[in-house]
């Protein structure tokens, strides 16, 4: 299956056996993103978290208190 990031545009490729690729296929909603990109954003993520600025926007449902 041909893929292409949202972020970098770069187009790659999944094994159709792939659990990221049935998902994309059963729910379009859902988007690929590049490990180069998903790592660049992990570690920006990280930066503002130490920073002590980041909120986290959780909902009111009862599941979001486990984290």
């Amino acid at each position: 299956m041909r893929v292409k990031c949202v972020m970098c545009d770069e187009i790659g490729k999944l094994s159709d056996e792939d659990p990221l690729a049935k998902k994309l296929r059963n729910r379009p909603i859902h988007t690929y993103m590049c490990e180069a990109c998903r790592e660049r954003i992990g570690e920006l993520t990280q930066l503002r978290i130490a920073t002590g600025n980041f909120n986290f926007r959780r909902s009111s449902h009862p599941a979001e208190n486990e984290f």
